[in-house]
């Protein structure tokens, strides 16, 4: 058990390690590649990756979560579970090439045609690698799965931008999707070193079946509630509309995905361990909540004050469109950072059917408001989504609780020290940036008023808030394995 507990938090450092590198490597080459290429490339792509999106949620059928959560597995299931996920990859690529003339059509655009069937390919080369990866997993090994994750991102990266300098406009993003996803795939199977054998028909994969297919569920509706908006977009507007708007997008979503990532993944199997202990279960999660909350506010502060400045420096001034949108979806990177740790407590309580639930009520709320904003174009639509989940806000953190020893008033407690430093420091940066905006190029300006938000935040949470015992307590807990192994549960 004690050598368990040391990969556990070993692996939980690698994932963290992981994400700020695959955090860097995104905006880097987003930045490059916002340069290179023009909004109508990305948009291009960005409307087969819409529908090919939806069809992404089926290209494990929920398999590999499946088979990581057994206790054991024999090697019969594996190979069962493999050949499914194949049978599944190569079905999806087929129903994309079928569908690629409709897609076409859709958009009024021919050249989602042969876009829409190249990238079909990457359905099969990831459906090769699943069961490999989840092997991976369940042996713990997280370092490895992490350096896999950056090599083929590197790898991808390297192909987009090479074929982006050499002129091959929007196949640049096509093939860069389609590099990452073999490369990663071919490597899951070196380091894993397992074969798979045929399929059995009676090796009891169906229970692992059903618990995969209901998670993919909860995914498609959640999929489809917060993506549908590009659809439209992009059939109702066009494709450099879409460019825009997903850039914007897209650079909102890169630090609440890769917070909640690296401290989901740590998070989540702690949770799974105390679920029948409600003070620690409380302890835990509030603890993880904190972390994710006090590392996403100032971000969302500087993403709303900074945002034109932002989209200068990381996409350049063609991109000056996507300013207004990206100021108006700020306030969902924290929404999303206040609404996606609830999943931890819900997957870790094995209440798949309460999160399914939520999911059906989200969809219809946040697609109403899409439709209620599409006529005033994508800043309408910006505004009405971040409406909608401020709404929601509330009665999703209510709802997810509920019945758990986490009460409402501990939500608020977490998140008022974090909100009330963001609000001084925020008043502080934004006097700043009225003042010298004149004086200085977006580059220096953008340097000089996020150190200003950053440095207040921080005096203002870790020593008038009363944070800093708390940071410390964190940072000496990663650092100590011996700590670590005292605190984790048995």
């Amino acid at each position: 058990m004690k050598d368990l507990k040391i990969k556990v938090v070993r692996g939980g450092l690698a994932k963290v390690c992981a994400q700020v590198a695959n955090f860097a490597l995104r905006i880097g080459s987003l930045m490059v590649l916002a340069r290179l290429l023009s909004p109508k490339d990305f948009g291009l792509v960005g409307m087969v990756t819409a529908f090919m999106g939806v069809l992404n949620l089926f290209r494990d059928f929920g398999l590999s979560a499946a088979s990581v959560q057994r206790v054991e597995v024999t090697d019969e299931q594996v190979s069962t579970l493999f050949w499914v996920n194949m049978a599944m990859g190569g079905s999806l690529v087929l129903l994309l090439v079928i569908s690629s003339p409709f897609i076409a059509m859709f958009y009024r655009e021919p050249r989602l045609l042969w876009v829409t069937i190249a990238l079909s390919s990457g359905f099969l080369f990831n459906a090769a690698g699943v069961q490999h990866s989840a092997m991976l997993q369940r042996q713990l090994r997280f370092t490895a799965i992490a350096a896999i994750d950056i090599a083929a991102l590197i790898f991808g990266i390297a192909v987009g931008i090479g074929m982006a300098l050499k002129g091959f406009g929007y196949w640049s993003l096509v093939c860069m999707t389609i590099a990452s996803t073999f490369l990663a795939s071919l490597l899951f199977w070196v380091f894993s070193g397992w074969i798979p054998g045929p399929p059995r028909k009676h090796s009891g994969v169906r229970s692992m079946m059903k618990f995969g297919g209901t998670l993919t569920l909860n995914s498609l509706v959640v999929y489809v509630a917060y993506n549908l908006e590009k659809v439209l977009l992009g059939r109702f507007w066009g494709a450099e509309t879409v460019g825009i708007y997903g850039r914007a997008y897209q650079l909102i979503s890169i630090p609440t995905d890769n917070l909640n990532s690296a401290v989901g993944e740590v998070a989540f199997p702690l949770l799974a361990r105390v679920q029948n202990d409600p003070n620690r279960l409380r302890s835990y999660f509030l603890k993880g909540y904190s972390l994710v909350l006090g590392l996403t506010v100032p971000i969302t502060i500087a993403c709303a004050l900074f945002g034109r400045d932002l989209i200068f420096v990381f996409l350049g001034p063609k991109w000056n469109q996507s300013a207004p949108i990206f100021r108006l979806l700020a306030p969902t990177i924290l929404m999303f950072a206040m609404i996606n740790p609830t999943s931890w407590l819900l997957f870790s309580l094995g209440w798949l059917k309460r999160s399914l639930q939520i999911a059906f009520v989200i969809a219809p709320l946040v697609i109403t408001a899409y439709i209620i904003g599409l006529p005033y174009g994508p800043k309408g639509v910006a505004l009405a989504y971040s409406t909608a989940m401020a709404i929601w806000l509330v009665p999703h953190l209510l709802w997810c609780i509920k019945g758990t020893s986490i009460s409402f008033n501990d939500i608020m407690n977490v998140v008022k020290r974090p909100v009330i430093s963001a609000g001084v420091a925020a008043l502080v940066a934004y006097f700043f940036q009225l003042r010298y905006e004149q004086t200085f190029s977006p580059l220096p300006r953008l340097l000089i008023s996020c150190s200003i938000l950053f440095g207040i935040y921080a005096l203002m949470l870790l020593f008038v808030m009363g944070q800093k015992a708390f940071y410390i307590d964190l940072i000496r807990t990663l650092g100590n394995r011996t700590a670590v192994e005292e605190k984790l549960p048995a």
